[in-house]
């Protein structure tokens, strides 16, 4: 048995059973020889038992039926560069995908290298935590360059942090964490009004002498910049 013929059996019993959620627990109960294959050989860089790299490979409507045993539990924050540095090794001459990711392949393997940090930090690693989200401004910087619908978190950047700061927390097993992001910027930034989607030099109103310079004003304790409309 190897990795491939894992995934195949695990779809071929979900394609059978058909169930509204699975688990470890269900794939130990309905197949324990790709359970005890999954135990012993499908693992992170910090040996944990690699979940994500499972689910991912099913299939796409399989994906979202996965559901992990029991509730998030708050975990204790340490810091551990070590683990990180044991992703980042194994990964090092690939880190441009964070920046220009030339296809597909790359988008994959930014996936795999985010979810790999992003379960380091649901585990408490403070390390992986800033790494992860040092990371992914990267791609957050040039989605809002590329896309139209992302122009306006241009200038706030203490508002991305704090949301990516949730994507972490909050991302489970649902596909691409990259898209996860994606989404959630896309949907909390409908409400942001644009800071240089205009010149702050022209007028308020056509029939208006005052600036719209003058309506801008600085939050001192965040830095975060507001543009009042009256």
């Amino acid at each position: 048995m190897n990795f491939d013929h894992v995934i195949r059996d695990i779809n071929n019993l979900l394609s059978e059973k058909n169930p509204d959620s699975f688990n470890s627990s269900w794939i130990l109960k309905h197949s324990p020889v790709c359970y005890r294959f999954i135990l012993k050989n499908i693992r992170t860089e910090a040996g944990y038992i690699d979940w994500d790299r499972i689910t991912f490979s099913l299939d796409r409507k399989f994906q979202r039926r996965w559901t992990p045993r029991g509730k998030p539990q708050s975990r204790h924050s340490y810091e551990d560069y070590s683990e990180v540095q044991m992703v980042l090794n194994k990964y090092q001459d690939l880190l441009y995908v964070f920046v220009s990711p030339s296809d597909k392949n790359d988008e994959r393997m930014r996936d795999t290298i985010s979810i790999s940090l992003v379960r380091l930090a649901q585990r408490g690693n403070l390390s992986a935590k800033q790494e992860i989200m040092k990371l992914v401004h990267f791609t957050i910087d040039d989605w809002i360059e590329r896309y139209t619908a992302l122009n306006r978190w241009q200038g706030y950047r203490d508002k991305i942090h704090h949301q990516l700061e949730g994507c972490v927390r909050r991302y489970r097993y649902t596909g691409s964490f990259l898209h996860y992001v994606f989404r959630t910027l896309l949907c909390a930034g409908r409400g942001l009004c644009p800071l240089y989607a205009y010149s702050l030099d022209e007028p308020i109103a056509y029939d208006s002498k005052r600036l719209k310079i003058e309506n801008v004003v600085q939050d001192v304790e965040t830095n975060e910049i507001h543009i009042y409309r009256k």
